[in-house]
């Protein structure tokens, strides 16, 4: 069992929890709830996992950090 890293946000616009996994394509979804996003996307990101061959997955980027950048707007 791997961990994988989710990347969240929530849309201003519709207020749903976007969530997807830099890395894997498709790996995408959205949920009213945390909870529910956190089972969607451990459920696409399954059947993503399953359609990818050993060498794609053996080459997943590797989650390294979080960085914040301040910038002028």
């Amino acid at each position: 069992m791997s961990k994988i890293v989710g990347y969240i946000e929530k849309d201003p616009e519709t207020g749903l929890y976007v969530g997807s996994v830099p890395g894997i394509p498709g790996a995408h979804t959205q949920a009213e709830t945390l909870d529910e996003l956190q089972i969607n996307l451990k459920e696409v990101v399954e059947l993503c996992l399953e359609e990818m061959d050993a060498e794609s997955k053996s080459n997943l980027p590797e989650f390294v950090g979080i960085q914040q950048v301040d910038v002028a707007v």
